[in-house]
């Protein structure tokens, strides 16, 4: 059976993506309250009139979305800090639920039921996160008459307690991680479990997922830090801090099934994704298919999915993950009963509207296909753009306005699903995705120089993001060869990430490219002077000295014409060819007959130039001959000692203080805890002495840079 025909825009509405048989193709659609009510393949109309959105975002206008497509008027709900968003100004109404924070707000099921019923609405989708996977919550919602787009009920409790998931996949014949079974009481208890069943062992919430609540431990005193930090993250993200003890698979891959079921006992795998590139146990880069999988082992894959959901009594979409070791043996991890973050790259290789077919479901039609007839046709690659710094620990989160932002949305095959635009804010209140870059291709090279080009177009300001590390994976040989792991991140960059690593001859077009920066700045100012009357173009070279990092080169740039600057470098010459338009926030040049996308990020007086080339943010210096011979006699400035001063990496929450005024501590010592976008940071003492002040107390909010503590 052919696929459904679906359509996917922008959350802005100035895009929009038409997923059809074969090829996919990209055109602009109205997007319009007065959207024609389509008729799919099971030729009725809608499976409910109004649908609220109990969620915010990109996911919660992704559901919109398809609530429009269908002809379903949709209700969000929004807190305080999303007075503003897209999500609230796409649906048909939205109604306020509380203050910022997500447990006044998002996770209250009460208010948002209430405004279920005094709206009228006949459904609820939970999107993934908050109460997506709170059995209380859809028992309230069913208790109300009202449907809730997911799982039944017994479904969630049993996949959402991973020992009572590990059970039941144990008994439906799906293969396992050893491990001890049962609910682990304290610390010590923890430390004998796993010196019987080996270390490495993996220290988990029995409840909840998203990589919160987990930690691997190699030692005795791994397992008693680990335990401590994930019983807190538990509770924090859960209200749960039950934990269980299992065997961590060292070089694992993380392959999923995404499976559909319906209530009236058909279940279908749609085929895997593979999410591998993670940073503390969350996905970064996910695709479809996974490089690694042959059909023999993804069929069993997929067999033992659809064997679970029937053993559960599972209805509508549902994720089983498993890791996969080098031998192509696989283990169940855990049943996620609700919409995945990266069910895109899912529907780009099948061509199904996930959200679509939840909504039939819940409104009790069939599944339209059978597993024959499921497709797989290309490659999709899924990154997630957050509002973080990678260079702290591949990813600590980042606040602030974006000030200017721009999706890459002319590149081929490209897919964006957001929930900002510009002069979105990203607060501390909820995790800091600022979108989802999907591409696809006819096969993973297509899908993924396609990903690349979009990571250079995408244009960010106003936060910190992590298109640098983004770009920099799937730029890599070892990810292009397929070989991944759950450690690729820990074992590729095991100093921390650095940003890209230049070439000396990309180092030699970033030098150029900078050069020819510098002069169009000094035309158009000279033009300024001139009020305006076009200057006649010099052909003279102009001398100038640009400094990257520890070198110095000495440059003349030539004027060729509007479009061509030749800059000379020491012996040989580097054409930098395209039009400089210095009000763009991207520049599409060729610079040494390489195609590529630049962004000028800071420009000043004093020549100080920030570019970013090839994802990363270069700082560089653009002199004049007569003020960069006067540099070496200016003096240094001087280097703060912050070795003594506990500086907060991250804005967030403290969570609880481990020292206090006139307490010696040492080299490495825990000093506190911060939680930011409901992760347990812990942060270390970097050198021994004697506490001198404590800025804060638990519950205190920081933010980055803020002084916690001073050693003397």
């Amino acid at each position: 059976m052919a696929a459904a025909r679906f359509r996917l825009s922008s959350c802005l509405g100035s895009s929009a993506w038409t997923w059809t048989r074969g090829r996919h193709a990209c055109r602009a659609l109205s997007l319009s309250s007065n959207v024609k009510v389509e008729k799919d393949d099971r030729g009725v109309g809608r499976p409910f009139d109004k649908v609220l959105v109990a969620n915010r975002g990109e996911i919660a206008c992704r559901v919109i979305r398809t609530c429009r497509r269908l002809g379903i008027s949709s209700v969000a709900v929004f807190s305080s800090a999303d007075t503003a968003t897209p999500h609230r100004e796409q649906a048909d109404e939205s109604w306020d639920i509380g203050p910022a924070p997500s447990a006044e707000s998002y996770l209250r099921a009460d208010k948002i039921v209430q405004v279920a019923k005094e709206s009228g609405s006949q459904a609820i989708h939970p999107g993934y996160g908050f109460l997506s996977e709170n059995a209380n919550f859809a028992s309230m919602i069913e208790a109300e008459g009202m449907k809730f787009i997911g799982p039944p009920v017994p479904a969630i409790r049993a996949m959402g307690d991973k020992v009572e998931s590990k059970s039941i996949a144990r008994a439906a014949g799906v293969n396992t991680i050893p491990g001890f079974d049962g609910v682990v009481p304290d610390a010590d208890e923890a430390v004998r479990i796993a010196r019987d069943v080996g270390y490495p062992v993996m220290i988990k919430a029995s409840a909840g997922g998203g990589g919160k609540g987990m930690r691997v431990a190699r030692n005795d005193s791994q397992v008693r830090e680990g335990f401590r930090m994930s019983e807190q993250e538990a509770v924090s993200s859960f209200g749960d801090g039950r934990l269980l003890v299992e065997k961590f698979i060292d070089c694992p891959r993380h392959i999923e099934m995404q499976i559909l079921a319906d209530q009236h006992g058909n279940a279908v795998w749609l085929n895997e994704r593979e999410c591998s590139v993670q940073r503390r146990n969350q996905k970064v880069i996910e695709e479809a298919p996974s490089p690694f999988l042959d059909p023999k082992t993804r069929r069993a894959m997929g067999e033992q999915a659809v064997q679970l959901a029937l053993a559960v009594g599972y209805v509508s979409a549902g994720t089983v993950e498993f890791l996969v070791d080098s031998q192509s043996q696989f283990y169940f991890l855990e049943m996620n009963t609700r919409l995945q973050v990266e069910h895109p790259v899912t529907e780009c290789i099948t061509g199904l509207d996930l959200v679509a077919e939840m909504l039939w479901i819940a409104a009790g039609h069939q599944l339209p296909m059978k597993q024959e007839n499921v497709p797989l046709r290309g490659w999709a690659v899924e990154s997630r753009v957050y509002a973080e710094d990678p260079y702290k620990a591949f990813g600590m989160p980042s606040v602030g306005r974006l000030s200017r932002y721009r999706e890459p949305v002319q590149v081929p095959g490209v897919r964006i699903d957001s929930g900002v635009r510009e002069g979105s804010e990203v607060s501390i209140y909820y995790d800091p995705m600022i979108s989802k870059l999907v591409t696809w291709g006819e096969g993973r090279g297509e899908a993924l120089t396609s990903m690349l080009q979009a990571l250079d177009s995408y244009v960010i300001r106003g936060v910190t993001h992590n298109v640098s590390l983004l770009r920099e994976v799937i730029a890599s040989k070892r990810f292009a060869s397929g070989q991944l792991s759950t450690a690729f991140l820990a074992e590729e960059y095991p100093d921390g990430f650095k940003g890209h690593l230049l070439t000396d001859d990309e180092s030699e077009e970033l030098v150029a490219v900078a050069a020819a920066l510098e002069v169009s700045y000094v035309r158009r100012a000279r033009t300024i002077k001139s009020q305006g009357r076009s200057l006649q173009m010099s052909f003279e070279p102009i001398e100038l000295w640009v400094h990257l990092g520890d070198r110095k080169y000495e440059v003349k740039v030539t004027v060729k014409d509007e479009k061509t600057h030749v800059v000379a470098i020491e012996d040989h010459e580097v054409e930098v060819i395209g039009q400089i338009d210095l009000s763009s926030p991207l520049l599409s040049l060729e610079v040494a007959h390489n195609e590529r996308l630049l962004q000028p990020l800071r420009h000043d007086a004093t020549g100080h130039v920030t570019l970013q080339f090839l994802g990363t943010a270069y700082e560089l210096r653009v002199l004049s001959p007569s003020v960069a011979r006067l540099l070496p006699l200016m003096p240094e400035p001087s280097i703060a000692d912050l070795s003594r001063q506990l500086l907060s990496p991250m804005p967030g929450t403290v969570i609880s203080i481990a020292v206090a005024f006139g307490d010696h501590v040492v080299s490495g010592q825990e000093i506190c805890v911060i939680e930011a976008m409901k992760m347990q940071n812990s942060l270390v003492s970097a050198r021994g002495g004697k506490v001198k002040t404590v800025n804060i107390k638990p519950g205190s909010t920081v933010g980055e840079g803020d002084l916690l503590v001073e050693i003397e």
